[in-house]
């Protein structure tokens, strides 16, 4: 009943006398709540767990912004303790007796001056109602208040969402079990903060929910909500630019001249303002701050702390003094309130990866908070890798080998942590900076590795770099250094083109992941300028590891079936530089820019390296690389009772047994995702339609060919060489098959696919030689291709073996 007619109503039964005078007073709303006083008023309601919020100005923009301040604990679902949501720009509005709250539609625009065009564009796109919620009256506040629990116990995290992506089923807020934390409700002059519990309801069937949570169908969560002030004005948006090595955000305006793009970016970077513009190196006004989380532990928070600030020297050679520094978070502050760059010790089941976001007001860029998510468990796997490497649990000076895995895991972490602030400061990843060894933090960079002098034992140089390189520095000078008026767009390109002349190559996200990439210097996890030597180097320390594989690999306390999980790490240590070598066959280099200001086009690998790259790719598909030495075959022990292999360890179809032939398979696989990778046959097809001296798709076919089933035998003295050379073979021709078959090549292409693999089949069909069973794997091979050329339909092809993840280390 609206308050008006409830005071009518006892205003009624007074003058009937049923209601005693001293009840005539209506109660004020207000009555009994606790005020809280800031950029918005909160009214807190213990009685009834209610949270009334009140809004000074309405139709007035403001900053949305979501997190959470406890997460589910799962890496594969991605709902991590600190993690940030999306900014949203909003507003309250009055609709008669209601308060809405409406997202803005920020992405279209028009930024001419005149009113009437800017209103053109926004009523062209339609906005969002968040929220609505009916106005309460009070004396006791000037504002306009309403009961706004119902959006805090809504899901604005989007975690319901989250949850059905992952396949973990479908969720929804349970309001029963759901409360608003009145105690967490904080406001202050330019930001108000708040918190619920929520409850999502659920089947429970998922099984990574099952894995991390007490009840699957009922999972807890805190959502937190920053409701913020726009910044103020004074802020200067520097355009983006593509060679920049920034993230960027955009709109759509409408306001553009007709010959130019619509779509208009901006480069994130916090505000940073000399305090003597005119100085080359001046102190700052506000220096930017973040705050590591105090639930890290040593030695892991000397380290983080130590890398984060390498940072501050980049700043210096920009101009600023005392312009960065990272500290611990102090006693009492709320690491989701907006105010704080914060950097969160995050802890899952398993391992995985680590994050740097920037959030930033969405008409300009300006980042508004840094929000840094470091995965606990992925150090382990460094102190993994490095004692899979090093076996100190069998040599005499086994005690300096275990320190100097630690030394490395805590190098990695500075790297880390000095990573993932950058992007929190607006830089991209740049994958190509591994040219120049460890030479910059926004690359993901392999532990240097090699073989000692004296006995030829694997050995960990400095395994990472120490401090931001050169490329870190540019970033920073092009994203925050300040030029004289009127010169910022010619100093920002003196600044691409000093980059350019030292040789500082950029290559980011886009050009890097794809198992086709192209780009031969957008490389993940590899190091050192030339791909081909490194690979041979890494493959060196690859044998000599397996040959020293054993017991001492494994810590005394650890149950033995872990000797597997151990061996992964070791037996796949050329995984990236697989990946590295890939990129040259079938690749072409190219720059990002302008038109105005970098030359088009692409440079194709030459026909000599490619063709090198294609050799080696080949060599990891022999027995001669895949068959393991007695040692660890001798070595490998199924898990204790109560334990069980993960997916951190090779599949098995040997009951409880190692199975030798599936690691041989997922190796094999490894490489074979690259090689038959459909955009990479399609590229070779043109690059030799264009130029008959460049490899072609038969040419790489024939040799994957020649170099799997057209092996005599093993080709290697270790055990068993012939089964696991088989093991490859039949991965080769699935891994061809299923490019085939996903249809993503060009037609002349397949068909020329289709020409090599009944050649396969006739030389695999009539050709002898090499005992029974290897006669008998070629007649089966050669019937399969032929079944699949005659009625694709007919077969159903065996899946690549899975292989066990690398990635992060």
């Amino acid at each position: 009943m609206h308050a008006a007619l409830r005071r009518y109503a006892v205003l009624a039964l007074l003058a009937a006398g049923l209601v005693p005078a001293a009840h005539a007073a209506a109660a004020d709303v207000l009555d009994g709540l606790q005020r809280k006083e800031g950029f918005l008023e909160v009214w807190t309601d213990p009685a009834k767990g209610r949270l009334l919020l009140g809004v000074e100005r309405l139709d007035t923009p403001l900053l949305l912004v979501t997190s959470l301040p406890h997460g589910l604990g799962s890496n594969d679902v991605g709902l991590d303790r600190g993690q940030p949501g999306n900014v949203r720009e909003v507003e309250f509005r009055r609709a008669g007796p209601r308060l809405l709250l409406v997202e803005r539609n920020t992405r279209f625009l028009a930024s001419a001056a005149n009113p009437a065009e800017r209103a053109s564009a926004r009523e062209a796109f339609a906005e969002s109602v968040l929220w609505s919620g009916e106005i309460l009256h009070s004396a006791r506040s000037t504002r306009v208040l309403a009961d706004f629990s119902s959006f805090l116990l809504s899901d604005r995290h989007g975690v319901a969402q989250r949850l059905e992506g992952a396949e973990q089923g479908k969720y929804s807020v349970d309001k029963e079990r759901s409360a608003v934390l009145l105690d967490e409700a904080r406001s202050f002059p330019d930001n108000t903060e708040l918190e619920a519990l929520l409850t999502f309801e659920g089947d429970g069937k998922g099984e990574f929910v099952r894995q991390v949570s007490m009840d699957p169908t009922a999972l807890s969560l805190r959502q937190h909500l920053s409701l913020v002030r726009f910044p103020a004005d004074g802020f200067r948006a520097r355009r983006y630019h593509p060679a920049s090595g920034a993230f960027s955000q955009g709109v759509y305006d409408f306001s553009q001249p007709l010959a130019d793009s619509l779509e208009v970016r901006v480069q994130p970077r916090f505000r940073l303002e000399k305090t003597d513009p005119a100085a080359a190196l001046s102190p700052v006004k506000k220096p930017i701050v973040f705050y590591l989380d105090p639930g890290t532990p040593e030695p892991v928070r000397s380290a983080l702390l130590e890398g984060a600030n390498w940072w501050r020297g980049a700043f210096e050679k920009a101009g600023f003094k005392d312009a960065f520094r990272a500290e611990l978070l102090p006693p009492g502050a709320d690491p989701m309130d907006i105010r704080y760059n914060v950097i969160s010790w995050v802890h899952r089941a398993t391992r995985g990866w680590s994050y740097g976001a920037a959030l930033t007001d969405p008409r300009n860029g300006e980042i508004i908070k840094g929000s840094v998510t470091l995965g606990s468990q992925r150090v382990r796997q460094d102190i993994l890798i490095a004692e899979a490497l090093l076996a100190p649990y069998a040599r005499d000076n086994g005690d300096a080998l275990k320190q100097r895995a630690q030394e490395m895991a805590l190098a990695r972490l500075r790297q880390l942590a000095a990573h993932e602030v950058g992007h929190a400061l607006g830089f991209a990843h740049n994958f190509a900076a591994s040219r120049h060894g460890n030479g910059s933090v926004l690359d993901y960079p392999h532990p240097l590795l090699g073989l000692s002098d004296a006995q030829g034992l694997p050995a960990l140089q400095p395994a990472y770099g120490s401090g931001v390189g050169p490329w870190d520095e540019f970033v920073v000078k092009h994203a925050y250094g300040e030029f004289a008026p009127g010169s910022e767009e010619s100093a920002l390109a003196e600044l691409r083109r000093q980059a350019a002349a030292a040789g500082l190559e950029y290559v980011s996200d886009n050009d890097a992941r794809s198992p086709g990439a192209a780009h031969p210097d957008g490389l993940l996890w590899d190091y050192g300028p030339d791909s081909l030597k490194t690979f041979d180097e890494l493959m060196s320390v690859r044998r000599r590891a397996l040959d020293e594989f054993g017991r001492g690999v494994l810590p005394p306390q650890r149950q033995l079936g872990e000797i597997e999980a151990r061996l992964v790490p070791v037996y796949l240590l050329h995984r990236y530089q697989t990946e590295a070598v890939a990129r040259l066959l079938g690749g072409a280099s190219y720059r990002y820019g302008l038109a105005g200001d970098t030359a088009p086009g692409t440079q194709v690998v030459a026909a000599a390296e490619q063709r090198a790259a294609l050799q080696r790719l080949l060599r990891t598909l022999s027995a001669a690389e895949l068959a393991l030495p007695p040692n660890v075959l001798d070595s490998a022990t199924p898990p204790g009772n109560d334990y069980e292999r993960t997916r951190e360890y090779f599949a098995t179809r040997n009951g409880p047994l190692f199975d030798p032939l599936s690691a041989a398979a997922s190796a094999s696989a490894q490489t074979l995702q690259f090689l038959f990778d459909p955009a990479r046959l399609n590229r070779l097809a043109w690059q030799h339609a264009r130029d008959a001296q460049q490899p072609g798709v038969a040419e790489v076919l024939d040799a994957a060919f020649a170099a799997t089933w057209q092996r005599a035998g093993g080709g290697d003295k270790q055990p068993a060489a012939g089964a696991v050379q088989l093991a490859a073979n039949w991965t080769t021709l699935d891994a061809l098959l299923a490019a085939l078959d996903g249809g993503q090549l060009h037609a002349q292409v397949d068909a020329e696919v289709r020409a090599r693999l009944g050649n396969w089949q006739q030389w695999l069909q009539h050709t002898g030689g090499g005992g029974d069973n290897l006669v008998a794997n070629r007649r089966e091979a050669a019937a399969l291709i032929g079944r699949y050329l005659a009625d694709p339909k007919s077969v159903k092809l065996r899946p690549l073996p899975a292989v066990p993840p690398g990635a992060p280390i």
